[in-house]
């Protein structure tokens, strides 16, 4: 079949493009523009018309691109076009009258390309990521992706467990012979550094994960210490309801911020304090619970908050900012053990030290998680497959005088499938369609 779908964002624009690929884009481009193809790979100003009636659509620009020589390795095409609703429409009702022509899947173009072997699954997900981006740090790390960093580690890793499992088939093939002394020590000996290796990429305290889908945050404190106000704040909108009635927030409210170029998850929490409320109470303990899974804590708390001391006592500093809100009020009531903590202090309502308390933010996400080593693991995906290729190597280990030969050479066989799929180069149909899913419509 023939895709097409608009590739440019929904919406009025001042330009659409519009995609096609497979056999049939020879035949769109005749249909459309009622010419000869144009020069491949040049923007070329044609008149788009309707196939019924020869109705003009629109005039803009169409770009050829015969494959193989093509983002997904088939026939391709371009129609630029004038962004309004009416035109993209009439374009795709008249490329559907095309016999073999329908409307792409989420992802197809992309799928395709990597099924043409253009690209492989670890730059199909950066292509996802890239246009998922919303932080400049999530940017970058996309582009790294797609630079083929990783793809070269995890390939490199895979073709040396080939090279002991190559040695270690030729014994199977060729029973009678011992496999020499040096070569069995060497098989053990690469195999170890290859664990290691894997080792440290997974001992990356899942920083790819963390920028890809955003550090979590939780706001955490007493009643009536601003909480909601501080959310309200860093969002830039009122996301969460402020009241002078202590307990108004009862469930947990998130949003998705920048915060200068580093993507968090922010979540304002119940205040905790003693209630009987049944529901009050549910929603301290959902409280604490999303402080134990955050990657920082902000422990917001008020000059007259004086016997909160034990709450935060029970928190990594590491992993927790105190943030003494209502600095306008005074903190000479603060107990010098609270002063210990090193507490940052804000006035909301006055907007005074919030910059401090951002900067401060960044530095502890910064310090604990970004690092000049190379990511590797974006995905949860990626990270299973290490883990299971870690496991039979260590199985491998295991026989260390290689006595059950045919289970030896499963468990390396086993490590090369496990790394083979993160990148694509076994069968993977049964993941492919997590992957695509993901995609906008006209990728």
């Amino acid at each position: 079949m023939t895709i097409y779908a608009l590739s440019s964002g929904p919406g009025i624009a001042g330009i659409s493009v519009i995609r096609v690929s497979g056999r049939e884009t020879q035949k769109v481009i005749k249909e459309l523009t009622q010419r000869d193809l144009p020069n491949p790979r040049e923007a070329t100003r044609r008149k788009f018309n309707k196939i019924s009636n020869n109705e003009l659509i629109d005039e803009g620009i169409l770009l050829w691109f015969p494959a193989p020589n093509s983002y997904t390795g088939e026939d391709m095409a371009e129609f630029h076009v004038h962004g309004s609703k009416a035109v993209v429409k009439a374009m795709h009702t008249t490329i559907s009258e095309i016999k073999g022509c329908r409307l792409a899947d989420p992802g197809e173009f992309t799928k395709i390309a990597f099924q043409n072997g253009k690209i492989n699954l670890l730059k199909a997900e950066s292509i996802s990521d890239l246009i998922s981006s919303e932080t400049e740090i999530q940017r970058q790390q996309a582009i790294k992706i797609m630079s083929g960093k990783s793809s070269d580690k995890f390939n490199s890793l895979r073709d040396r467990i080939l090279k002991i499992l190559s040695n270690i088939e030729a014994k199977i093939d060729f029973p009678e012979d011992d496999l020499p002394e040096d070569i069995l020590k060497n098989i053990h000996l690469e195999s170890r550094n290859i664990k290691a290796d894997i080792e440290k990429i997974l001992n990356d305290q899942k920083v790819g994960e963390r920028i890809r889908e955003g550090f979590k945050i939780a706001i955490i404190g007493p009643t009536n210490a601003g909480k909601s106000s501080l959310l309200n704040y860093l969002s830039k909108r009122d996301v969460a309801i402020v009241s002078e009635v202590a307990g108004t927030t009862r469930d947990v409210i998130e949003a998705h911020l920048n915060i200068d170029g580093y993507p968090v998850i922010i979540s304002d929490t119940a205040g905790i304090r003693n209630s009987k409320d049944e529901i009050e109470k549910k929603g301290i303990k959902l409280a604490l619970k999303k402080a134990e899974n955050s990657d920082l804590n902000l422990i917001v708390i008020e000059p007259k908050s004086i016997d909160f001391s034990n709450f935060f006592k029970n928190f990594d500093l590491k992993t927790s900012i105190l943030v003494v809100n209502k600095m306008e009020l005074g903190v000479d009531k603060l107990s010098e053990e609270i002063k210990k903590y090193n507490p940052v202090f804000i006035s909301i309502k006055e907007e005074k030290n919030l910059d401090k308390l951002i900067n401060l933010i960044k530095e502890n996400l910064n310090n604990r998680f970004i690092s000049s080593e190379d990511i590797f693991i974006t995905r949860q995906r990626h990270r299973v497959n290490l883990e299971l290729c870690l496991e039979s190597l260590v199985n491998f280990e295991a026989n260390k005088s290689l006595n059950d030969i045919d289970k030896a050479a499963e468990d390396l066989r086993l490590a090369t499938r496990y790394l083979g799929l993160i990148v694509g180069k076994v069968d993977v149909e049964e993941i492919l369609g997590s992957i695509f899913n993901d995609f906008c419509i006209g990728k």
